[in-house]
């Protein structure tokens, strides 16, 4: 199939995170059916909590090695129809970062990318989609976002609108500002999440990437593929590149990839 609209995906899950579906081998069947060129799978990483807290949301760390295997094998197996890159989705939590960068380093990582779906961490429970009316809410989000991206170790930040934020449009506006600003200077694209708008959530945010226009942010499009039909969607990439055309955002298609380590 030729397309020449969505050449590219980074954000692809895997039935390891327990909510998605399919098999590895069907997400690449249908990405090269879709007219894709290169398919990034990006499942949602394990992480190290202290305690007795478990995530249900993520891959244990115990399948990490069968995912990097089948990612590895269907990458050489389709090496001629596909680029195949091997990364993870995460979030930045501080005080368990740099275990989970030493767990990282036994794996040929190509990337990883930043959904920070947790204000601290999921242990507190402040869930990024939920609706928060503190005021300060989408400066404490901004502000972790940022620290995680001073790392160096995220190739782009997946879904950036994703906190829903109640408070004063002006708090909003000020802390969307704040992470624009940072993103266009240190080159950090920002992702038009393509889940969100296939299921009418309340991201993307146009009033988001209206203030990222404003900065000359770079801008890609991710397919947040949890079903193998999702993986090239097409019809929601088409809605985002009206979004780019009207707003006048700098749509990149293939970004740098950051491979995860310290500095």
């Amino acid at each position: 199939m030729e397309n020449k609209i969505l050449t590219t995906n980074f954000h692809t899950h895997t039935t390891r995170c327990n909510h998605a579906a399919g098999e590895d081998r069907q997400y690449v069947e249908e990405a090269i059916k879709g007219g894709l060129k290169v398919l990034g799978f990006s499942d949602h990483s394990p992480y190290f909590f202290l305690g007795d807290y478990y995530s249900t949301f993520r891959m244990k760390r115990e399948q990490v090695p069968g995912y990097v295997d089948s990612i590895l094998a269907l990458k050489k197996e389709y090496k001629d129809d596909i680029e195949i890159k091997l990364g993870f989705e995460t979030e930045y939590y501080p005080k368990y970062f740099d275990k989970l960068l030493e767990f990282y380093s036994q794996y040929p990582i190509d990337y990883i990318i930043m959904g920070q779906h947790f204000v601290l961490n999921e242990e507190e429970h402040i869930y990024s989609g939920e609706l928060h009316h503190e005021e300060d809410m989408m400066m404490r989000y901004v502000d972790q976002v940022i620290e995680g991206l001073e790392t160096g170790c995220f190739t782009y930040l997946a879904h950036p609108d994703l906190l829903k934020f109640g408070g004063s449009k002006e708090n909003y506006e000020k802390a969307a500002d704040k992470l624009c600003v940072y993103a266009a200077k240190n080159k950090v694209p920002l992702e038009i999440n393509m889940l969100g708008m296939r299921e009418h959530r309340h991201y993307p945010n146009f009033e988001f990437f209206k203030i990222a226009a404003r900065h000359n942010c770079d801008i890609i499009l991710g397919c947040d593929a949890h079903e193998p039909k999702d993986v090239c969607d097409l019809e929601s990439a088409k809605t985002a590149l009206e979004w780019c055309r009207e707003l006048g955002l700098n749509r990149i298609e293939y970004p740098e990839l950051k491979k995860p380590c310290r500095k």
